[in-house]
């Protein structure tokens, strides 16, 4: 549902994407990480028509990012990191400004709000103002005005930012079960939230792919758990703990074997 194919990004002489390749299945839910400046959000920007790219192309549910950027975005649901939200308004009033934006009918607005609170856990601050909401949320009135028009293609960009662990559990365990019809891309930090819910990993590093697998696979090839992965993939370097736990040579416990 989601083909990227050697998309190059730049910002004057810094390179922020280059030659990225890579593809999402339905029921695929792809952990997109790696250090800052490494080009995932540049990356997401370009799939979600806000960027145009120097080169190369993607599609989006068969419609091309830059030849079909509207259907593109019809089919699209891109959760940004800070989300444009409008302090003055309440939840339901934001909503339906977005059913608006996204051409979703009176008839099918009711509900579709309805659905939608439910399904985020939002029901009880639905006539709060935004303003008014803590940070967590207002993390899932973003994560509903994402959903709202039932999206195939989901771009989520730390959609667990700012939530407690009991929240964090929902919106992992609702982000599973929205993979079954759907495809969706992750990105985080919290190697956690990976191992949670992600089948595929793809670590990005100074606007290239290091590792595109599945979190097992890159244990098994690369060694250790998720952070040390990480770490030898964006440094070169190996976590120390492993060598810290490993005894010193005798003669060096024995002042030198004299």
């Amino acid at each position: 549902m989601i083909e990227v194919k050697g998309l190059r990004k730049s910002f004057g002489p810094i390179v922020a994407v280059n030659d990225v390749s890579f593809s999402v299945e339905q029921g695929d839910v792809l952990g997109f990480t790696g250090p800052n400046g490494a080009g995932k959000t540049t990356t997401m920007r370009m799939l979600s028509c806000f960027l145009r790219p120097d080169a190369g192309t993607a599609t989006v549910a068969g419609y091309d990012i830059i030849d079909e950027s509207v259907n593109v975005r019809r089919n699209l649901g891109y959760l940004a990191e800070n989300v444009p939200t409008y302090n003055e308004m309440t939840v339901t009033g934001f909503l339906k400004f977005v059913c608006d934006a996204r051409g979703i009918n009176r008839s099918e607005r009711r509900q579709a709000i309805e659905r939608i609170a439910e399904t985020c856990a939002i029901t009880g601050v639905m006539h709060q103002l935004i303003g008014t909401l803590s940070k967590g949320y207002r993390r899932r009135v973003g994560l509903a005005q994402t959903l709202i028009h039932d999206p195939p293609v989901l771009v989520l960009d730390e959609p667990t930012d700012g939530l407690d662990p009991n929240q964090k559990f929902e919106v992992r365990k609702l982000i599973k079960n929205l993979a079954k019809e759907r495809c969706i891309i992750v990105s985080t930090h919290i190697l956690e939230e990976v191992d949670a819910i992600c089948n595929r990993m793809i670590v990005m590093d100074r606007g290239g792919i290091r590792a595109d697998s599945t979190p097992r696979e890159l244990r098994e090839q690369v060694g250790g758990n998720l952070d040390d992965i990480f770490l030898t993939l964006t440094t070169g370097e190996t976590s120390r703990r492993a060598d810290d736990a490993k005894p010193e040579p005798t003669a060096a416990r024995e002042g030198g074997g004299q």
